[in-house]
C-alpha cells in the first residue's frame, strides 16, 4: 500500500499533509527516501525527540560508478568498488551503462568508469549507448566533475583497453577533472584492480564527505545496484570455484563435419549454485600434461622443482598444468621470456610491436618455447607467464529442466601450424581430454543483460548460428518448463545439414509440440551459393518486422566480429524495407529496442 491508497478517514494525516509528504518524497533520491524512512521510524520509537541534522544534504551527489562489461569482469570490479566505498559511509550509485540515461551526466559530480574493450578496440554492448553519446554534440559540459577510469582488456590484441582510454579522453574534453591516473589492466588484473580501487576511493572520500556528510553504510547504495544485488545462495564464485564432476561428453557433429562440437554435461550437485537461462559458466581447465612435459624437457627443468605461486609453493609441473596460460599467446610473455633466456632474436622481435603481433598471430606459448629453448630457471619461467583466466561458455540448459546439472555446447578449437597439431586450452580440455567422472572447477557468471522477457507470453526471436544456439536451448527448455507455447522463432545456421545440425532432434520435437513456432535454417555449404542466417532474416523480413511490431524480443548469440555485425545490418535492411524508414531512423528503431531490453546480444 502506498500513501495515496490509505482511505482519508483512516489516515493520521490531513489531505494537505499527505500532499506535502508526497511532494517532498518525490523530490528525493531513493537513498534520501530511505534515510527519511529510517529517521521517522527511529523518531517514533525514541523516548526523546531526535534532532534532524543539518548535515543531511537534499542535493546529495553520490559517487556514481558506471560499468560496461562483456564477460562480467568489469561489473565485478565496479561492485567491489561500490562495496568498499559504502563501507566508508559514502553515498554510492552503481549502474550498468546499458541502464544509464546519458542525459543524467550533467547532474553528476563524482564519476567512475569501469569498462572493458571488445573486438577491435570497440566498446562492449552495454557501453555502446553512453560511448556514442559522449562523442556526440549532445554531450554536456562537465566542468567540476571529478572522474576516474579503469579499463580491462587483453594485451594480445592491438587495441588494448582502447575503450577506457576513449572514455577518459572524451570526459576530459568535456571539462571533467581526472583525479587519478587511469588503470589499463590485462587479463591477470585482480591485484592491480584492487590497489587502484583502494586508491580511487581514498581520493574521492574527502570531497564526497565534504559535499554529502558521512552517510550511514546501511543506508547507502540503495539506488542503482539493480542486478548486482543478487541473493547469495552459494559460497562458490570466480575466486572460489566449485569442483564439479564431468558427466556425459558427446560429439554432436557428424563424422565428416569440419567442426568438432561437443555437448558437455556437468554435475553441480552439492554446490548450491543457481543459474538462469542466459547465464554463462566459467570453467578453469587443466593444460595438456604431455605438452607441459615437453616444455620442461626442452628447458631442462625438473618437474618436481618447487616454484612460488601466489602464497604457496608447488612443483613446477603441477603449476604449469593447473595455474598458467600456455595456449593463448601475448606480448608480455615473449618480452619476459626473451629477457630471461637472453635470446637475441626474441629480444629484437619483442622490441617491434608490429613484428611481435605478427609473430604471435599463429603461435601458442608452446610454440614460442619449442622454437626458442633456452637456459631459464623454473621460477623465471613461471614469472614470465600470466595466470590462467577461466573461459566463459553460454549455458545450454535450463535449471528448471536439468536441476543440479549444467550443459555446455563446446566447439573444439583445432589447427595445425609449425609442424604441430594445436588445440584450444579449454575446448581441448573439455572436448578431448576429460572423461566421465573427472573433476573441473566452475562458477556461474550471471548475465542480466541477456534474459527472457518478464512476460512469458511475449514473442521471442532467437538468432544463434553454430554454438550460438546454446543459450536458446536453455530459453526453450525454460519456456517449456513454464508451460509457454508458441511465440518463439529460431534462426540457426551451420555449414551442412547432415553433419552440423546441432540439437536437431530436440528442435524438431519443439516444432512438433508447438513450443517453437518457426525454425529458419541456413546451411551455408549445401548449395553452390553460400546462405547464412542474415540471408534468411532478409528473406523473412516482412514477417520478422511484423513480430517486432507486435512486441517481440530479439536475441543474437555467437561470433561478434562478423556474424553479429552482419545480422545487425540485415535487421536494419528489414526495418528500412518493411517499416518504410530511412537508414538513420532504422538505427534509431533498433536503438529503441535495445533501450527497452528487447534487443539483446551475447557475443564473443
Amino acid at each position: 500500500m502506498i500513501l495515496s491508497d490509505i482511505p482519508q478517514g483512516l489516515s493520521p494525516l490531513t489531505p494537505n499533509q499527505i500532499n506535502q509528504v508526497k511532494d517532498l518524497m518525490g523530490g528525493l533520491t531513493p537513498v534520501q527516501q530511505a534515510w527519511i524512512s529510517g529517521y521517522m521510524a527511529a523518531a517514533a520509537n525514541a523516548a526523546t525527540p531526535i534532532a534532524l541534522q543539518e548535515t543531511v544534504a537534499v542535493d546529495a551527489s553520490p559517487l556514481t560508478i558506471l560499468y560496461g562489461s562483456q564477460t562480467g569482469n568489469a561489473k565485478g570490479i565496479a561492485a567491489d568498488m561500490a562495496a568498499k566505498a559504502e563501507a566508508r559511509g559514502l553515498d554510492v550509485k552503481l549502474v550498468n551503462m546499458a541502464d544509464y540515461k546519458p542525459t543524467q551526466l550533467k547532474n553528476e559530480k563524482f564519476l567512475t568508469i569501469v569498462v572493458s574493450t571488445y573486438g577491435e578496440g570497440e566498446p562492449p554492448e552495454q557501453a555502446e549507448k553512453l560511448y556514442k553519446f559522449l562523442g556526440s554534440k549532445k554531450a554536456p559540459k562537465l566542468e567540476g566533475v571529478q572522474v576516474a577510469v579503469i579499463g580491462l582488456g587483453d594485451s594480445s590484441y592491438e587495441f588494448f583497453c582502447k575503450t577506457a582510454s576513449d572514455f577518459e579522453e572524451r570526459l576530459s574534453a568535456l571539462g571533467a577533472s581526472v583525479i587519478t591516473e587511469r588503470a589499463l589492466l590485462d587479463v591477470d588484473y585482480d591485484d592491480a584492480a584492487a590497489a587502484w580501487v583502494d586508491g580511487a576511493v581514498d581520493l574521492f572520500e574527502p570531497a564526497l564527505k565534504a559535499v554529502n556528510g558521512a552517510a550511514s553504510p546501511a543506508m547507502t547504495g540503495l539506488a542503482g545496484f539493480g542486478d548486482a544485488a543478487q541473493p547469495v545462495t552459494s559460497i562458490f564464485n570466480k575466486k572460489n570455484p566449485f569442483v564439479a564432476e564431468i558427466g556425459e561428453v558427446q560429439k554432436i557433429t557428424g563424422r565428416d563435419s569440419l567442426k568438432d562440437v561437443r555437448h558437455v554435461e556437468i554435475s553441480l550437485e552439492g554446490s548450491g549454485l543457481q543459474y538462469r537461462a542466459g547465464d554463462s559458466l566459467g570453467v578453469y581447465f587443466l593444460n595438456d600434461s604431455l605438452a607441459v612435459d615437453e616444455v620442461l624437457a626442452l628447458l631442462k627443468i625438473s618437474a618436481d622443482e618447487a616454484v612460488r605461486v601466489g602464497d604457496e609453493d608447488k612443483p613446477v609441473r603441477q603449476a604449469l598444468i593447473e595455474d598458467f596460460e600456455l595456449t593463448q599467446s601475448y606480448p608480455g610473455f615473449v618480452e619476459k621470456f626473451a629477457a630471461a633466456t637472453g635470446n637475441a632474436g626474441l629480444v629484437e622481435i619483442a622490441g617491434d610491436k608490429a613484428a611481435l603481433r605478427e609473430y604471435l598471430e599463429d603461435r601458442q606459448i608452446y610454440d614460442v618455447i619449442r622454437q626458442n629453448p633456452g637456459d631459464i630457471t623454473a621460477q623465471a619461467l613461471i614469472d614470465s607467464l600470466r595466470k590462467q583466466q577461466p573461459r566463459l561458455y553460454s549455458i545450454a540448459s535450463s535449471q528448471k529442466e536439468v536441476e543440479e546439472e549444467v550443459h555446455l555446447t563446446v566447439a573444439v578449437v583445432e589447427f595445425d601450424t609449425h609442424d604441430n597439431a594445436h588445440l584450444g586450452g579449454c575446448s581441448g580440455f573439455l572436448g578431448r581430454r576429460v572423461e566421465e567422472g573427472d573433476k573441473v572447477r566452475v562458477y556461474i557468471e550471471h548475465n542480466d543483460s541477456f534474459r527472457l522477457p518478464e512476460n512469458p507470453e511475449a514473442p521471442v526471436i532467437m538468432i544463434g548460428p553454430g554454438t550460438g544456439i546454446a543459450p536458446f536451448r536453455s530459453f526453450l527448455q525454460d519456456r517449456e518448463a513454464d508451460g509457454v507455447e508458441g511465440n518463439s522463432w529460431l534462426f540457426f545456421g551451420n555449414p551442412h545439414f547432415t553433419q552440423d545440425f546441432l540439437y536437431q532432434v530436440e528442435l524438431q520435437s519443439y516444432l512438433k509440440s508447438g513450443l517453437l513456432s518457426k525454425l529458419s535454417v541456413a546451411f551455408s555449404r549445401d548449395q553452390a551459393e553460400k546462405v547464412y542466417v542474415q540471408d534468411r532474416i532478409v528473406e523473412n523480413g516482412a514477417e520478422l518486422y511484423e513480430w517486432l511490431q507486435k512486441g517481440a524480443h530479439l536475441y543474437i548469440c555467437g561470433d561478434g566480429n562478423h556474424m553479429a555485425k552482419d545480422v545487425h545490418q540485415a535487421l536494419l535492411s528489414v526495418v528500412q524495407t518493411h517499416g518504410g524508414q530511412s537508414a538513420e531512423d532504422a538505427e534509431a528503431y533498433l536503438e529503441a529496442l535495445r533501450d527497452d531490453k528487447r534487443y539483446q546480444k551475447d557475443v564473443y
